[in-house]
């Protein structure tokens, strides 16, 4: 893995959701169905639409727990 990609994994592991009835939680740790209906509805723009878009497909891949485990 490039040191670029393992930053951006390492930057997802550390970040909240900045708002909504998931405020404060880990993006990695958003329950499914609320990844899934955001895939379903459209990811917000920007940084935090693309973090959300990786989740996604992390979690669709059952790879969360590697990202987990970057968590400082």
């Amino acid at each position: 893995m490039e040191n670029n990609q393992k930053h951006e994994l390492e930057k997802l592991a550390n970040t909240k959701m900045p708002y909504g009835k998931y405020k404060n939680y880990y993006l990695i740790d958003l329950p499914e169905h609320y990844i899934v209906w955001y895939n379903n509805k459209g990811f917000p723009e920007g940084k935090l639409g693309n973090q959300l878009r990786l989740v996604y497909e992390l979690k669709l891949n059952g790879l969360e727990d590697l990202v987990r485990k970057l968590r400082v």
